[in-house]
């Protein structure tokens, strides 16, 4: 395989030189090998954006890590829910989920609630604290907004082909370890 070509189309410059972000050449389309030059180039900056989000400060004294802030998103976007589903959801044994869960209760981020269906089970949600909950919920807003920009001009299927992408991605980088 030979190195990546500078990208073509309206808005490339010829070169590919640094100035030229990934939206920027996207007119006609892009070649596989365009496509993952502009993801390499663009996928540290998404990340270092993403590590720069600051936790709000009502949330400071928390030890929160990246590895929660999914568990926070699907308490926030789907409600409480059995740890099981918490753990399926976030592809982590359920001992896993359990810790960390444990954790954030401790510290106040969430509650533990028998499940009055079945209590055997116990069901996950964000606290009752108004403080803390709108904490989490802004902090989780940030991203949610950005992303809500940048899949507007999507189709439906444009916006699955590219989660769908995502996950591949990132699949095979865990592959890769």
């Amino acid at each position: 395989m030979t190195g990546p070509s500078a990208p073509s189309g309206p808005g490339a410059s010829p070169g590919g030189g640094p100035g030229d972000g990934p939206g920027q050449c996207l007119g006609d389309g892009l070649s596989a090998d365009d496509a993952v030059r502009a993801m390499l180039l663009l996928m540290p900056r998404v990340a270092a954006r993403v590590k720069r989000t600051a936790v709000p400060e009502a949330l400071a004294g928390f030890q929160l890590a990246p590895r929660h802030l999914s568990l926070l998103a699907y308490l926030v976007f789907d409600g409480p829910m059995p740890v099981g589903a918490l753990a399926e959801r976030l592809e982590v044994a359920h001992t896993t989920a359990s810790l960390m869960i444990g954790d954030l209760t401790r510290q106040g981020v969430l509650e533990r609630h028998p499940d009055p269906a079945d209590r055997r089970r116990t069901i996950v949600s964000l606290t009752a604290d108004p403080t803390t909950r709108t904490a989490v919920e802004r902090w989780l807003a940030n991203g949610s907004a950005s992303w809500r920009t940048a899949f507007a001009p999507l189709t439906p299927a444009e916006r699955t082909l590219f989660v769908r992408t995502m996950a591949a991605y990132e699949q095979g980088a865990a592959d890769a370890d």
